[in-house]
């Protein structure tokens, strides 16, 4: 008999893989990069000593890894890049593949931004997390999530020839006496 978390793994894969996948892409800017980045956070996920009551949290706790993991390895490849020029002697070359499928120029825009920039960006705007929820899942300071996301998005806004703004959310609830008065 299989045990719970062979079936929630299971029903993550079946049910959310392609959402988690198209994060990925977003996140690491790379379709190359996407699909390891995914079954590494499922790895981690399935592996390791947390447990899940449901495919939410099992999602997001992937979701939340797949940031992490595309961050570090960012990272990683500019060492390496910083390395290997070092040792040549000469600066780095960096190939660029062309892709043409519709939101290419969108993938292409965000693997220009910082690792981290590109991960507030992607968490905030395209996954609707809070700001909260972005400085929880990436492990920074609230007010650095909004820097890397108005970053971002201006840069972005300058390499896509687009306008838009961060929009911040802000749930607006009446008190007892605004109710009154509008009877």
């Amino acid at each position: 008999m299989a045990r719970h978390w062979e079936d929630l793994l299971e029903q993550v894969v079946r049910e959310r893989y392609q959402r988690l996948l198209a994060h990925a892409t977003l996140v690491s800017a790379s379709r190359a990069d996407a699909q390891d980045l995914v079954q590494e956070s499922l790895i981690a996920a399935f592996s390791g000593k947390a447990r899940f009551g449901s495919v939410e949290q099992a999602e997001a706790y992937v979701r939340r890894a797949i940031a992490t993991r595309a961050i570090d390895a960012s990272r990683q490849r500019a060492r390496e890049a910083r390395l290997m020029a070092r040792a040549a002697g000469r600066a780095t070359e960096v190939a660029v593949v062309e892709d043409r499928l519709p939101g290419a120029d969108v993938v292409r825009a965000l693997a220009a931004l910082s690792p981290r920039e590109r991960a507030c960006v992607v968490l905030r705007m395209m996954e609707d997390f809070s700001v909260v929820d972005t400085a929880a899942a990436l492990g920074l300071s609230e007010g650095a999530v909004k820097r890397y996301t108005s970053d971002g998005i201006a840069r972005l806004n300058a390499t896509l020839g687009t306008t838009s703004a961060p929009v911040e959310r802000i749930d607006v609830q009446q008190t007892p006496t605004e109710v009154r008065n509008e009877r």
